[in-house]
């Protein structure tokens, strides 16, 4: 009956203090979506007072996207980009007395480490070379690298996303693909309890997030679950 809840956080929306006193660990945009250098050193700062753990949330260069356009990058471009931007968190977190622990990829690089083998792999590679647990999708590429590779792996479900009935999320633009915040919190609660997931993703750029984190939350511990982050 522990579970996590993990946020996005430093892509430049108001408030990620609020969000970071909500959950318990942090997905902080490493600059290729989103945030810079200045960011990065905020939400660090601002974690570690809330005490949440700090995961590197790498992206394909594409601030003009969001970072969720598939973009045709080979997995050693994809290791390389992965690691400067795991590096500029490392070196954000340091100033500030606080630890990298995890990575989860964003947007468009996470779907492709789904069901890309070596595009998982590339990601895998930096995260033993840090020493990262690797945060992902349920029976992922990604996940299954990670173990292959001894490092821990764990799988999340979202809480603000729609599932489509095979499973998978919702298309974002698609009608359902966002939930409010009393959704959220049943899908949370439902999601926790199947056993499938050992962390819950709310989106930090989600219309009212910081209610919805707070809706979820409160769902979680209503239902006897204990809020721990894994890393």
């Amino acid at each position: 009956m522990v579970v996590d809840l993990n946020a996005d956080v430093g892509e430049g929306l108001p408030h990620d203090d609020e969000l970071l006193g909500l959950v318990t660990s942090a997905n902080v945009a490493c600059g290729f979506h989103a945030g810079s250098p200045a960011t990065m050193r905020a939400v660090c700062r601002s974690a570690r007072s809330h005490g949440a753990a700090i995961g590197a949330h790498p992206s394909f260069r594409d601030r003009e996207g969001f970072g969720r356009r598939a973009l045709d990058v080979a997995a050693h471009v994809v290791r390389a980009e992965v690691e400067e931007q795991v590096a500029v968190l490392r070196d954000a977190a340091d100033v500030e007395g606080a630890a990298v622990t995890y990575v989860k990829p964003h947007g468009a690089l996470y779907h492709r480490a789904t069901v890309d083998g070596e595009c998982a792999a590339a990601i895998v590679a930096v995260a033993r070379e840090h020493g990262l647990v690797v945060l992902g999708w349920p029976g992922s590429q990604l996940l299954e690298h990670a173990r292959a590779a001894g490092l821990g792996a764990v799988a999340e479900g979202f809480a603000d996303r729609g599932y489509a009935g095979d499973g998978t999320l919702v298309a974002r633009g698609e009608p359902g693909d966002v939930l409010d915040a009393e959704g959220a919190a049943e899908q949370a609660v439902a999601v926790a309890g199947s056993g499938r997931a050992r962390s819950i993703c709310v989106h930090g750029d989600s219309p009212g997030a910081p209610a919805i984190a707070a809706r979820v939350r409160a769902a979680l511990l209503e239902a006897g679950f204990e809020l721990r982050a894994f890393a």
